[in-house]
């Protein structure tokens, strides 16, 4: 039986955040974004930190949501997350103000490179992506960050070709 609408859902350990009958979302995943329509096949995904779009009518509304999971089917998509806030929530000011300070901290614990403050590193991290996601929200988004990983080497690829000439030439065998 197909449904014109889809239940949004949206739980944090507070409780439900966000309940609406929506005609369709768009959310953020670790992978790139995804959509859920209604009738659309279940689906299981891991949320990254980010903005979540769903339109009701020709209204489009949007919230952000921390990291989590989502779970959809053919009328409704669940998200279990642990951070939610809409619009109304935000206080840019605050937030900015937490931002460059978790932003000087973040650059501390970087130049530092100290293994056993990983987890401390990575706790910057993802305050960082929630305190941009909110700003994005609002419309006013931070300059985009990159925060050093350490990353292994990449591996030789041996089915690599290498081109020889110009980059309109034939490989040779």
């Amino acid at each position: 039986m197909a449904t014109d609408k889809i239940e949004l859902e949206i739980v944090t350990p507070k409780g439900t955040a966000l309940r609406a009958s929506v005609d369709e979302v768009t959310a953020p995943s670790v992978h790139g974004e995804f959509g859920i329509m209604p009738g659309h096949l279940p689906v299981l995904v891991a949320v990254r930190t980010g903005v979540i779009t769903y339109r009701i009518g020709n209204d489009s509304k949007k919230c952000a949501v921390g990291e989590g999971f989502a779970e959809g089917g053919p009328n409704k998509l669940l998200v279990l997350t642990e951070e939610f806030v809409d619009k109304d929530g935000v206080d840019p000011v605050s937030v900015r103000a937490e931002l460059a300070e978790v932003e000087t901290k973040l650059e501390k614990a970087t130049q530092a490179a100290d293994i056993e403050d990983a987890a401390a590193t990575k706790s910057l991290v993802i305050r960082e992506n929630w305190l941009a996601a909110q700003l994005e929200l609002i419309g006013d988004p931070p300059p985009p960050t990159m925060v050093p990983m350490d990353d292994p080497e990449p591996e030789d690829d041996d089915n690599a070709v290498i081109l020889e000439g110009d980059s309109g030439s034939e490989p040779s065998a």
